[in-house]
């Protein structure tokens, strides 16, 4: 952006960068060359455009709005990453809101299918009806029936009895007129229709007085009888089922219809058979057995129940009642109480979403937040302490995390800081000897006198061996670290290692060299056992023996010593020599410091054998450690190397 604003001020060229250059010299028209200003240094100076005297400043300003531009890049990112922590929803949050709504969702779709609930509804609403159609067939078996004579021989006559239509369509019209969403058929013992109530109130708008229908039983053919093929199965109630009362319930049907197991059309099952029930055939034997509901639902969505009745007058079926309603309260209790599940699952479901932010707040800010730490602490922005004090101070698993990357981050600046002191001292302790050979090396071709020479040589030698000896030792120093991180501690008898290592001194051990003894220890050799890696030990312990040879006088003692001491294995190293200066107890383990004995020669040791070895100890998890041995007098006889390693079982080697 910048950059295109400054292409089209003219103070930055279309291309690539690059440096104003002085229009080229054109030639004489007349073929002679023009002298060029530039080469005549007593000539006037050069006239030059008004571009490339302001080249200067235009550079000067290019770059420093190239530099602001640069800086915008990094806050522009700093306040993507900060903008990416303040988004409310974030897949951690998401993650959260599955884990803590998808249990809740699912008992909510199992508690919408309410099957026994349904079921205790049909169950009353079935008795409710049944005991309607019992009422009209009993109602039907009393007034609309009149007598048959049927003569079966010439001398007999069989009275029995029928169903009037005359009577009966009436009287069936004015006891469904309370209930105008039922429909009641009656059917003939045949199974012919003979009445019905949808067909015929419309016809039939009065009922004749009682006893009218002896002496109009002639009439009974005036009445249009039903169509022979009138339907045996229950009405469509689409003709007179109410219409939803308002959006909310379209809407719930519409979701009802999507649930798996609910019927949106077809059988509702009940102990119901799988076809409406019918009329059959019946004899004059008694009456029939019970016939079970049938129960569907319509196109519309709607619950019909029916319920079939046999109509007995003097103990003889003469017909069949058959029943059918709409069961709209079913469908408005299960509506009322999927409502309250609904309403009851949106008010948890909102409980749920908030206290799932929150948590996600709680938990994925502060994770954003050191997120952005580490990004600072990449990037290299100095070394404050990025990391902020509020996540610090807190006392649970986040302020864990925060804690140890503060830590983790000082751990890296301290070894970064150690590296680079390293390398300083590694360049300076190889340029002493390097300068010493360039010296000799130098003066070699100057001097004639051979026992000069060959003293130059003699000092080059020890030059270069010390150069090997110095760069063996620094080799050496810098894969502790990565071999110990790739080698797994085991448990090591200490006091049998310490016995092998006074057998091998005194057997190479020359006339008047100090003398090395074992202390004895309480414990049998193999029960003192400490974690570490084998070689790495007994390279540290060859150092502090080594290095208490060096200080020994001639036919000096030297006691190694094994205890235990608590959770660890305390290993001590004991000279008669010198002693140690007061406040260099801490700085003999430090790199290439070397405090030697005056009689030793130059450049026998590099100053790193007690850096390394407690280097090594420390990766181990254990302390190394120097201090004077004070006699009772109060004078400095000697001193202690005092090596501590976490204490191990023994493994039965």
């Amino acid at each position: 952006m910048i950059r295109s604003a400054l292409r089209r001020l003219g103070l930055m060229p279309s291309g690539a960068h690059r440096t104003h250059r002085p229009p080229p010299i054109q030639p004489d028209p007349a073929g002679r060359q023009r002298p060029d200003p530039y080469d005549d240094p007593y000539g006037p100076a050069p006239r030059e455009p008004l571009a490339a005297r302001s080249t200067a400043p235009r550079r000067a300003l290019t770059s420093f709005l190239i530099a602001t531009e640069r800086r915008l890049r990094r806050i522009r990112g700093r306040a993507r990453r900060t903008h990416q922590g303040a988004r409310l929803v974030s897949p951690l949050m998401r993650r959260i809101l599955l884990v803590n709504a998808l249990p809740l969702a699912i008992l909510a779709v199992t508690l919408l299918f309410l099957n026994d609930f349904q079921n205790s509804l049909l169950e009353s609403r079935v008795g409710a009806l049944r005991e309607q159609a019992h009422i009209y067939a009993g109602a039907l078996g009393e007034n609309a029936v009149t007598r048959t004579i049927t003569r079966t021989a010439p001398h007999l006559d069989d009275i029995g009895f029928d169903i009037d239509p005359a009577l009966a369509r009436p009287l069936l019209v004015r006891l469904t007129e309370p209930s105008p969403d039922a429909r009641a058929i009656l059917y003939g013992p045949d199974g012919r229709v003979i009445a019905d109530s949808r067909a015929d109130a419309a016809a039939i708008q009065t009922l004749p007085e009682r006893g009218a229908h002896r002496s109009h039983r002639h009439r009974a053919t005036d009445t249009p009888a039903p169509p022979a093929a009138a339907p045996r199965h229950d009405p469509e109630p689409s003709a007179w089922s109410p219409p939803h009362d308002n959006a909310l319930e379209t809407t719930y049907d519409w979701l009802l219809s999507l649930l798996p197991l609910s019927s949106r059309t077809g059988i509702v099952t009940l102990d119901t058979p799988d076809e409406a029930p019918g009329p059959r055939a019946t004899g004059s034997s008694g009456p029939p057995a019970e016939m079970p509901p049938y129960i569907r639902r319509t196109r519309q969505h709607q619950l019909v129940v029916t319920v079939t009745e046999p109509v007995i007058h003097d103990g003889e079926t003469i017909g069949i009642i058959q029943l059918t309603r709409q069961a709209a309260e079913v469908d408005r209790s299960l509506f009322a109480v999927r409502s309250s599940i609904l309403s009851l699952f949106l008010v948890a479901l909102a409980v749920t979403v908030f206290l799932s932010w929150y948590l996600s707040l709680t938990i994925a800010r502060p994770l954003l937040r050191l997120a952005i730490s580490t990004h600072d602490i990449r990037d290299g922005a100095g070394r404050a302490d990025t990391v902020p004090e509020t996540l610090l101070a807190r006392r649970d698993e986040i302020g864990e995390l925060a804690r140890s990357l503060r830590a983790s981050a000082l751990a890296l600046w301290a070894r970064m800081d150690a590296n680079e002191r390293f390398a300083a001292d590694v360049s300076h302790e190889i340029k002493n000897p390097l300068s010493s050979i360039r010296s000799a090396i130098e003066t070699l071709p100057r001097i004639e006198n051979t026992e000069r020479r060959e003293r130059l040589l003699g000092i080059i030698n020890n030059d270069v061996r010390r150069l090997d000896r110095l760069i063996t030792d620094i080799s050496d120093a810098s894969r502790v670290d990565a071999e110990l991180s790739r080698t797994r501690a085991e448990p090591i008898a200490v006091t049998g290692l310490l016995a092998i290592l006074v057998d091998i001194h005194q057997t190479t051990r020359g006339p008047h060299d100090a003398i090395l003894r074992l202390a004895a220890t309480p414990e049998p050799d193999q029960s003192l056992c400490a974690w570490a890696v084998e070689d790495r030990l007994v390279q540290v312990l060859r150092n502090l023996i080594g290095n208490a040879i060096s200080f020994s006088p001639p036919d000096g003692l030297i006691t190694l010593t094994a205890q235990a001491a608590g959770a660890f294995v305390e290993i001590s190293v004991a000279d008669q020599g010198p002693g140690i200066p007061e406040g260099k107890l801490e700085t003999i383990f430090d790199r290439f410091y070397s405090e030697r004995p005056n009689s030793e020669k130059f450049g026998q040791h590099s100053g790193l054998g007690l850096a390394i070895s407690r280097q090594i100890i420390e990766a181990l998890r254990g302390t190394l450690h120097a201090e004077n041995l004070i006699s009772p007098s109060g004078q400095i006889v000697g001193a202690r190397f005092v090596v501590r390693l976490p204490r191990a079982v023994p493994t039965g080697r």
